[in-house]
């Protein structure tokens, strides 16, 4: 096939997954809102408006911005971990070993550690 015939064929491909996916959610949605929350029946456009406005709400308007969060959120991680690697680096053993302690009388107590006395969140 040519490069003309897949494009038409691309172009009518997606308005038929339009009009199928905007028939689902109006099917749906007069089946199930007036039943369970009292709602109206919407009509096939109005359905085709709640789809837009969902994209427009739920991922915005352009594309891949979801995926930048993801690689920021990444980097920071990243970096987060790298200040702890070499806070840890530059202790001593011992202080190593203080730190380590301290942070399992505090989050470790699954592992059978009793709580401190002084703990005001101890059980009594």
């Amino acid at each position: 096939m040519n490069r003309g015939v897949k494009f038409i064929a691309c172009i009518l491909i997606g308005v038929f997954a339009i009009f199928a996916i905007g028939y689902v959610t109006m099917s749906l949605w007069n089946w199930l809102v007036p039943l369970l929350f009292n709602g109206p029946l919407i009509t096939f456009w109005q359905a085709l408006g709640l789809l837009l406005l969902s994209k427009i709400l739920f991922w915005g308007f352009g594309g891949g911005k979801h995926h930048q969060w993801q690689r920021r959120h990444a980097n920071h991680e990243q970096h987060w971990k790298a200040g702890l690697y070499n806070k840890f680096s530059s202790m001593s053993p011992e202080e190593r070993e203080q730190v380590k302690q301290k942070m399992k009388e505090k989050w470790c107590n699954w592992q059978g550690n009793t709580p401190r006395k002084d703990d005001p969140t101890a059980n009594d």
